[in-house]
């Protein structure tokens, strides 16, 4: 895949992960709540998002070519702008 390909991989994933877990901010909101109370600290949405890049780079170690881990960064990344407006 070229990074055309990868950004509207991107842009379908996350649309279509809108209408699956609704708006980006408040699901991201329930996983930093959900995260809070494992880790006894305030977890903020963003967090959630940048934690969700780590964990794909991590898994790309083991298969850098993976595609689906690819598409999921370029994904975290392009929510990450939302998550800060709405903090």
């Amino acid at each position: 895949m070229d990074r055309r390909e990868i950004l509207a991989a991107a842009k379908a994933t996350t649309t279509a992960r809108g209408k699956n877990y609704g708006n980006v901010y408040e699901n991201h909101k329930r996983i930093a709540d959900l995260w809070a109370v494992i880790l006894k600290r305030p977890i903020a949405p963003h967090e959630v998002a940048m934690c969700m890049i780590a964990l794909k780079i991590a898994r790309l170690v083991e298969t850098p070519n993976h595609a689906d881990s690819q598409i999921d960064i370029a994904g975290y990344a392009a929510i990450l702008p939302e998550c800060f407006r709405d903090e």
